[in-house]
């Protein structure tokens, strides 16, 4: 059991007793999907789509450690900053 289910079962176990709390608590286990959804970056997918019509472009490498692509910071900055990553 992880911490967080360690500690729903202390806190059923707690409120409702220690049966009905281990019952309450094995049922609602079993309603806990086993697979893990993978949630998309929007951010991500939108510089994937930038950039895929540069796939096929043999002159356009990003290396083997790729950049870093941030937004500017300060008073009346716009744009991005991209460095190359050593």
């Amino acid at each position: 059991l992880t911490k967080g289910q360690i500690r729903k079962l202390n806190a059923l176990k707690k409120s409702i007793g220690d049966d009905l709390g281990e019952q309450a608590f094995t049922k609602w286990l079993k309603t806990q999907s086993k697979e893990t959804m993978v949630k998309s970056d929007p951010v991500a997918e939108k510089l994937a789509a930038a950039v895929a019509s540069l796939e096929y472009d043999k002159s356009f490498r990003l290396g083997t450690r790729g950049y870093t692509v941030k937004r500017t910071r300060g008073k009346g900055a716009s744009g991005f900053i991209v460095t190359k990553n050593t």
